[in-house]
């Protein structure tokens, strides 16, 4: 229990320094994060469930990399900062954290802010004098949701996605041009001449 927290702390510090407001930042903009060290083989598993891909640092980096493709960073910034908000024991620091994640990511016109109904804003409003452990956990789950059912697919076809798992690359065709029955010509039609071998 007590190393998943540490790697979830891990995962939040890394974006929260990696990352700024949405001012100046274009999905055409190279990151620092290299998705050139992942193996294609960790990065398929990422494609097993929304939460397998929680649960890598790595899948986590690309995934929030994907986001600022798409100008929704602050999804992933949100959900990270309430897992580490449910792990601090300090009542004030949970109090300095709770208004820490409400001025960035609750309040309206605040810099990061998350989509979330009005009635999930004005509970979490309510318990800003006194907050509780699970005070962000209704908004947590609505992002969760709106993450997994709306961006992870959209992610797993994604560029960035694609190439990491090498089923996409710059110019490269997504079939394979040679098996042990059959050629595939230019057009990729099947020439079956036993000599090619």
């Amino acid at each position: 229990m007590r190393q998943k927290d540490k790697e979830r702390k891990s995962r939040l510090s890394l974006f929260l320094t990696k990352s700024g407001s949405h001012e100046n930042v274009s999905p055409h903009k190279k990151t620092d994060t290299t998705t050139s060290n992942i193996s294609p083989e960790a990065a398929l598993q990422w494609s097993d469930s929304f939460e397998e891909l929680l649960n890598n640092t790595d899948g986590v980096e690309t995934f929030a990399q994907f986001l600022r493709t798409e100008f929704s960073e602050e999804n992933i910034e949100f959900w990270l900062a309430c897992e580490e908000y449910k792990t601090i024991d300090s009542e004030t620091k949970r109090l300095s954290k709770a208004k820490y994640i409400y001025a960035v990511y609750i309040e309206s016109e605040s810099p990061k802010e998350v989509n979330i109904d009005y009635n999930t804003k004005m509970a979490i409003q309510k318990n800003m004098e006194h907050p509780t452990r699970s005070c962000f956990e209704a908004a947590q789950m609505k992002v969760y949701s709106l993450m997994k059912k709306d961006s992870y697919p959209r992610f797993l076809h994604s560029d960035i996605y694609l190439r990491i798992t090498r089923r996409k690359g710059p110019g490269s065709t997504m079939f394979r041009r040679r098996s042990r029955s059959c050629v595939f010509n230019e057009r990729g039609e099947v020439k079956t001449e036993p000599s090619a071998w």
